[in-house]
């Protein structure tokens, strides 16, 4: 359930991180917004990983 939501939250910040990028804005926070979808994509992926 929780990696779902994550998996939608990587996607808003991707969304994000292109619209910015379109409206000349300073390249740090393209890269901020890609890399938070990128933790939160680890994120989801970790959370499917089973338990010991």
């Amino acid at each position: 359930m929780w990696s779902v939501v994550l998996m939608g939250l990587a996607g808003l910040l991707v969304g994000g991180g292109v619209s910015f990028h379109q409206q000349k804005k300073p390249r740090w926070v393209s890269i901020s917004f890609y890399m938070l979808a990128g933790m939160s994509l680890l994120a989801a992926y970790l959370l499917t990983l089973p338990a010991n």
